[in-house]
């Protein structure tokens, strides 16, 4: 029998924690130079210049575990993104004021889901911002099935084939998956085409516009940019 050597459980925690305590360093620093960035920033620089230092000093910031500070930097960002139409770093905002937990979370979730959902945008951003209505539902929840089917969905039809899409579409269908479990202790692959067909998830058309209603949920009214107007405009 082999025996876990005491010393060597002591010597793996120890370099365990100092790793985390070097990225916490390099986090820290990045941090520092961020904010002086911002400071420094010359008064002519353009709103969206100033935006992309916002978003990623939020990202920072939630990293390091200060939501309180990070959301409304992110919300900020958020506002400018939406008003210049840089939809994708406007679904970015949004994801770091979710994982912010503050007061406005799930709206902020409602509006990143419908970017991702509504542009072409980099198909990890959405399909990993649906993967938090999966998080964030309960296991019966059909809300859950409708965004994992989503997030299938925009892996299969947008993700540029190759590698990256293989790794993207593998993690849609076990999000899929996982649903299924949970949601109807769905086991065998029978069982799982039987779903499937039973919640209407092999039709967009129908799957699509319950997720709005999941959208509409999460949002309760308290929309932050004029979702009729864009909506008129890209059509």
């Amino acid at each position: 029998m082999n025996y876990i050597n005491p010393n060597e459980l002591a010597d793996t925690a120890a370099e365990s924690l100092r790793k985390d305590l070097g990225q916490q360093a390099e986090l820290e620093n990045l941090l520092v130079a961020l904010q002086e960035k911002l400071h420094k920033m010359p008064e002519n620089a353009s709103a969206n210049e100033r935006a992309y230092l916002q978003l990623e000093l939020a990202r920072t910031l939630q990293i390091l575990e200060r939501g309180e500070e990070a959301c409304p930097l992110a919300l900020t960002a958020f506002g400018i993104f939406a008003d210049n139409k840089a939809w994708e770093q406007a679904a970015e905002a949004c994801d770091i004021a979710y994982q912010s937990h503050h007061a406005d979370a799930l709206i902020a979730l409602g509006h990143g889901v419908w970017i991702g959902v509504t542009f072409p945008i980099d198909p990890e951003i959405s399909v990993h911002l649906l993967s938090h209505i999966v998080d964030d539902t309960p296991d019966d929840s059909d809300g859950a099935a409708v965004a994992a089917a989503t997030a299938a969905f925009i892996a299969d039809i947008r993700a540029e084939e190759g590698p990256e899409k293989d790794r993207l579409v593998f993690f849609a269908q076990q999000l899929l998956g996982k649903v299924a479990r949970r949601h109807s202790n769905v086991e065998s692959i029978a069982e799982f085409q039987h779903w499937v067909e039973k919640l209407e998830l092999d039709d967009p058309d129908k799957f699509l516009i319950r997720l709005r209603n999941v959208v509409d949920v999460l949002v309760q009214d308290q929309w932050w940019i004029d979702r009729d107007a864009i909506q008129a405009a890209i059509r």
